[in-house]
């Protein structure tokens, strides 16, 4: 009787080890649903990622207020009869600006007091 219940005992794991530990068991089950939940993570990241650039790229393609906004914060520039004033905190280094043409936009590159 010892016998039957450890032949059983063996068996009942040997059917065992491939539901745990095989190809298709539930560690390897647990594993590749992570992997699945972080590709959808990354994807739905980069979903809207897309969907920002795709924005700013039919805010651009359309409207004036993009491109104006890009030449005023990113290359300084200014409209004609404005004036720029640049406020640094003590400490800061005083940039230096190139001087570039005036762009086709009616924006003009910002004036440097000299005083």
């Amino acid at each position: 009787m010892r016998l039957i219940l450890t032949c059983l005992a063996a068996l009942l794991l040997l059917i065992q080890y491939p539901l745990w530990f095989g190809k298709g068991g539930w560690l390897r089950v647990a594993e590749l649903d992570q992997q699945v939940n972080a590709a959808v993570q990354k994807t739905e990241d980069l979903k809207a990622r897309n969907t920002k650039l795709a924005s700013e790229v039919q805010d651009l393609k359309t409207g004036t207020g993009a491109i104006e906004e890009r030449a005023r914060y990113e290359l300084g520039m200014v409209k004609e009869d404005e004036v720029f004033i640049q406020v640094l905190s003590a400490g800061t280094p005083t940039p230096e600006l190139a001087v570039k043409p005036p762009p086709a936009t009616g924006l003009l590159p910002p004036v440097r007091s000299t005083r």
